[in-house]
Parts: structure tokens; C-alpha cells; sequence
């Protein structure tokens, strides 16, 4: 969309010696074009839209040697959690911060990225 579009959607353009019907046959075809613009970019934004890769990395990488150990044991905590078997008010904080995960992740990703 042009500037000159975008500020004639707001303000009347006035023809100094133009005839009534070509002034209303220019604003609907203004009008028209907008439309038209306005349903392009609508249906680009929609075809645009990439499929997130960082999930699909992380996974990858909790199965990397390196990083295999600390995923069974936040899944262990996990599972000693949620079941009912860890002590009053536990959590799996500590190992939820899974630094391996992210530095193996990050530079895959950027890689990815346009």
C-alpha cells in the first residue's frame, strides 16, 4: 500500500476541474484497489508463515550423548513428581534448567533462521 493510498483512505482527494461522476468512478476505483491489496497481503502473511523448528531441534538434542543423562534425570524427577512419590512441596526446578539442551539447541537453530 502506497502512502498516497493510505492517506486518501482518510482524506477526500478533490479534482479541481473534474466532473462528479469521474470524482466517484476515481473513489471506487481507489477503493477497489485498496480492497485488493489489503486481500494480497492477507493471503501472503497466511502463506508466510514457517513451521517452528525449535521444538523439533530440542528434541533432538535431549538425545545427543552429551545431554542424555540430565533428560532422564528431569524425567525421572518428573515422574517421582507428578506420581506423588517426592517429598512435600518438590519440584524439578534444578534440573528443569537444562543448559545443555539450550547450548546444543542455539546454534542450530540461528543456523535455520533467514
Amino acid at each position: 500500500m502506497s502512502l498516497s493510498s493510505f492517506l486518501s483512505s482518510f482524506l477526500n482527494v478533490v479534482h479541481a476541474e473534474a466532473d462528479q461522476e469521474q470524482v466517484e468512478s476515481t473513489a471506487h476505483q481507489e477503493e477497489t484497489a485498496a480492497e485488493a491489496e489489503v486481500e494480497q497481503g492477507e493471503a501472503e502473511e497466511e502463506a508466510e508463515e514457517p513451521e517452528d523448528q525449535h521444538p523439533i531441534i530440542r528434541e533432538e538434542c535431549k538425545n545427543v550423548a552429551k545431554c542424555a543423562p540430565l533428560t532422564r534425570h528431569f524425567e525421572h524427577c518428573q515422574e517421582k513428581v507428578s506420581s506423588g512419590q517426592g517429598y512435600k512441596g518438590e519440584d524439578c526446578v534444578e534440573e528443569l534448567m537444562m543448559h545443555c539442551v539450550d547450548a546444543c539447541a542455539a546454534p542450530k537453530l540461528f543456523s535455520k533462521l533467514k
